[in-house]
């Protein structure tokens, strides 16, 4: 979402013992072109650089960064054919070397084929943005222009582009050509706050509140549809107990949530944002996070959970467009798979 039109939101010009008549909090970061910085003098006479923004010739100003990707589209529906791919071979050569080939350990199968499929939904997002990467330029991915800023790291070029953190250029957009760096180009960071108290207010409230208000209509068509909702998850978990509970935990609820937000709201959103760009500033991504979301109920292939994981998937796209970093929606998976876990093994 962009902010278009000037920006004419100055305080009004009033005399002051101190000095000029002071910008308001707006004025002063959407006045501040980013090749004329200048130092803010405080009251106390420290000097304090100037809020510069990447803005275009007409003075519009993004109110966030963008984070569509211009790659990255062919490699995720590649990344979800090999990961189930290897799934299937996984699960085969574990039935093919088990003691009982005819019924083989369902915790062993449940295993091995989660390893495998993360396996290809994780090298997914590598080699896009390696791909990326060597098929740039032979510049830096961040340079500013030769127009007056080659030196100048904070500086905007006459094209428009910004620095190496690549923020936004005059018309809104971001350096998505890719870096070769998963962390930047998929916006795979974690800060404590608020990222942690939000994802764990989104993670259970999606999983008691959503879900079951997103599942309603179907309760004239499906018998104890509640309870049947809760049968995947206990089928995962039936066989195991003790230590390979204790694995089995880990996975769903630390590897899981990595791979699949890496993969679903890092590599494949961040694509769609950079396909859909073009349609508008708020059609663009709300396409963009109902497509993921729908992609990410349909991997899961669970018909009866579709409509509840479709909208906890939209609620991890809102999550990681809105922040721009993988962060919230990382943990908001996790306590979605946290709580569920708990819930089955206090119910034993």
């Amino acid at each position: 979402m962009s902010v278009r039109g000037r920006v004419l939101a100055t305080a009004p010009r009033r005399p002051c013992r101190n000095g000029p008549a002071p910008l308001s909090a707006w004025g002063l970061t959407g006045m501040a072109l980013a090749d004329d910085a200048r130092n803010v003098k405080s009251r106390r006479g420290r000097a304090k650089p100037a809020v510069t923004t990447a803005s275009g010739p007409d003075g519009a100003v993004p109110d966030r960064a963008p984070i569509g990707n211009s790659f990255g589209l062919p490699e995720a529906m590649l990344g979800v054919v090999a990961g189930f791919v290897l799934a299937f071979l996984a699960v085969s050569v574990y039935a093919a070397l088990a003691q009982h080939p005819r019924h083989p350990s369902q915790y062993g199968e449940d295993v091995v084929s989660l390893i495998a499929l993360w396996a290809g939904l994780a090298g997914a997002a590598v080699v896009a943005t390696h791909n990326a990467a060597r098929a740039r330029p032979g510049d830096s991915a961040g340079r500013a222009g030769s127009a007056g800023g080659a030196g100048s790291a904070g500086r905007a070029d006459r094209a428009g582009r910004v620095d190496r953190a690549g923020r936004a250029d005059w018309a809104g957009r971001a350096d998505r050509k890719g870096t070769g760096s998963v962390v930047r180009d998929y916006g795979l960071t974690l800060r404590p706050w608020p990222d942690i108290p939000l994802g764990i207010v989104a993670g259970v409230a999606s999983q008691y509140l959503l879900v079951p208000v997103v599942e309603a209509p179907l309760i004239p068509f499906v018998h104890h549809l509640y309870s049947r909702l809760g049968h995947p998850a206990q089928s995962l978990t039936g066989d195991a107990f003790g230590t390979g509970l204790v694995v089995l935990a880990v996975l769903v609820c630390v590897g899981s949530p990595i791979v699949e937000e890496l993969f679903f709201r890092g590599l494949l959103l961040r694509s769609l944002l950079g396909s859909f760009e073009q349609i508008g500033p708020r059609l663009g991504p709300a396409l963009s996070i109902v497509v993921t979301a729908l992609v990410f109920a349909l991997v899961h292939f669970e018909a009866l959970q579709f409509l509840g994981l479709a909208g906890f998937g939209v609620v991890l796209g809102m999550l990681a467009w809105r922040t721009g970093r993988l962060g919230p929606s990382i943990v908001a998976h996790m306590a979605f798979n946290t709580v569920t876990i708990i819930a089955i093994v206090v119910s034993r």
